[in-house]
């Protein structure tokens, strides 16, 4: 085909590679991005996180710093090297001359940042000829974002197109911000990975919790809403609905959670499993899948769980409402304990109701159509390129 020096020259940037769902869809499209067409670069800020070495072997990495299993154990020597890396980091952001260096000085014709925390450092690039692509997965009005969002809406009119994971986020985005200049714009949701997540959930995992069992994956963070799923489990263990909490994910409430789950003693049914590289195992083989959220936009995770057709109870944020149908292929609740605690009871007392989830679910993989996506995403590239 093409020879190399044809190919499209496309950089992602990006903080890092903790399991998650951007991450998870960064690689899906480097995955499918066609290599005779493109030749593509990833730079992280930090080269840290489960998924580092997941990338694709035609995608170059480039990283400013080393991550965190790089560093010494010695505390006093860990100490050190977090501070030279700040340093670094913090250099490297002032001053384009580094990551450029790191880059071999290549002018990119198309620059991604994968998640608004990247916006200013494409839109700052050195490389005022590329073109820049914004991708945006989250709800614009959610509390927790708020003093991210003037640095959000001065970078958001820079770009040359804005790609949204959802209908929902970029109504939203519209429906705030009416008069921002926005760029083009398109909906792309996220890419499964169906025949891979099928193959992985059958790997073999330690004994799981006897009784019914609802499992969640996700970082634990403040809006995920594991503080209330303590509380509505508590209330059920407490009137005697046998059954037991998993959550796989790590993150800053870890601490938090953990004094809430001995202070509410359901130490031995509320259980923190921190991160697994392959969760699908276990949602898998628990009886429900649970997704607590305030805010989602397109979450990856139900549409992980609908693929192993696992009845999800989910909170109606973001396009969950779109993926799932309420009492038909999962059950839609509010942000509220309360609602969390009757869903659970429900899930925990109604055998009719779970058996129709599961029939309806038989047939669930139909609505994800892969092809069209990454089609969609190389559409967008190729169209910004015959600009240049």
């Amino acid at each position: 085909m093409s020879s190399e020096n044809q190919k499209i020259k496309v950089l992602f940037r990006h903080r890092s590679m903790e399991m998650g769902g951007v991450e998870k869809v960064i690689l899906s499209i480097l995955h499918h991005l066609n290599p005779e067409k493109f030749d593509i670069t990833v730079c992280l800020n930090l080269n840290q996180g489960e998924l580092r070495d997941e990338f694709p072997k035609h995608v170059k990495k480039i990283y400013i710093t080393d991550g965190k299993e790089d560093f010494s154990t010695n505390p006093l020597i860990h100490k050190i090297q977090l501070i030279r890396r700040r340093l670094k980091l913090s250099r490297a952001l002032k001053d384009h001359k580094v990551s450029d260096r790191l880059l071999g000085n290549t002018k990119f014709d198309i620059e991604i940042a994968p998640t608004y925390s990247a916006f200013s450092s494409v839109i700052n690039s050195s490389n005022t000829a590329s073109k820049k692509i914004g991708w945006f997965h989250s709800e614009i009005n959610v509390p927790t974002l708020q003093p991210l969002v003037p640095d959000i809406l001065k970078n958001f009119p820079q770009f040359d197109h804005m790609i949204y994971c959802s209908q929902k986020i970029k109504d939203l985005m519209h429906q705030y911000y009416p008069d921002l200049g926005y760029p083009e714009e398109s909906v792309v949701i996220n890419a499964i990975p169906i025949d891979q997540i099928k193959i992985k959930a059958e790997e073999k995992i330690e004994d799981l919790p006897e009784g019914p069992l609802f499992v969640s994956v996700g970082r634990l963070h403040n809006r995920k809403g594991y503080h209330k799923l303590i509380d509505a489990h508590k209330r059920l263990i407490d009137e005697g609905f046998h059954h037991t909490v998993m959550v796989l994910g790590s993150g800053e409430e870890m601490k938090n959670l953990s004094d809430q789950i001995r202070s509410n003693q359901v130490q031995d049914t509320f259980i923190l499993g921190g991160n697994r590289m392959n969760p699908y195992p276990y949602v898998k083989n628990a009886d429900y899948f649970i997704l607590p959220s305030e805010s989602e936009a397109w979450p990856l995770v139900i549409a992980e769980a609908l693929i192993l057709q696992k009845p999800i109870i989910a909170t109606d944020t973001g396009d969950v409402g779109v993926m799932i149908k309420d009492r038909e292929t999962g059950y839609l609740i509010n942000y509220e304990t309360d609602e969390m605690y009757a869903a659970m009871k429900t899930f925990l007392t109604d055998p009719e109701l779970i058996a129709r989830i599961r029939k309806n679910l038989e047939t669930i993989e139909d609505q994800f159509d892969n092809q069209k996506i990454f089609d969609a995403v190389e559409g967008i590239l190729e169209g910004l390129h015959s600009k240049n």
